[in-house]
């Protein structure tokens, strides 16, 4: 068993000596270029080298500037903060107009304060509020 391991181990060793053999190349006279493992009796050859050539570095990969990404990143964040205040402000708004649009419709006795005196609405202004706040309604909650 030990032979055998120590035939197959020698045996690798020698192979890759006989991978790396000389390898020759020449023209002949017809102008066909050829290669091989013995040079031509007579002819120039040239030897060739057979060694591997050294992988290519990997390509350098493609960085962004950490510092734009962040800038457009925090103009994004500021964007989108802006719209949620300007939505949330617009869902109080459409909140008040429900809440008033009920208390018209609910309450013909409505009251309101101007210069400083309480006044009773007639129908006529309390219909008017309402067709307005309806209107106010459908144009901005939706």
């Amino acid at each position: 068993m030990r032979l055998t391991i120590l035939a197959g181990g020698f045996l690798l060793a020698l192979s890759s000596s006989v991978m790396a053999g000389q390898v020759y190349k020449w023209v002949d006279a017809q102008g066909v270029t050829h290669f091989g493992a013995q040079p031509p009796q007579g002819q120039p050859a040239e030897a060739l080298s057979t060694a591997t050539a050294p992988p290519k570095p990997a390509a350098a990969p493609i960085t962004v500037e950490p510092t734009g990404e962040t800038e457009q990143r925090q103009i994004d964040r500021q964007v989108k903060k802006e719209v949620a205040e300007q939505e949330a402000e617009r869902q109080r708004y459409c909140t008040t107009l429900r809440t008033n649009l009920a208390q018209l419709q609910n309450n013909p006795r409505v009251r309101v304060e101007e210069n400083g005196e309480t006044r009773r609405l007639n129908e006529e202004e309390r219909q008017a509020r309402i067709s307005e706040t309806q209107k106010k309604i459908n144009d901005t909650c939706k």
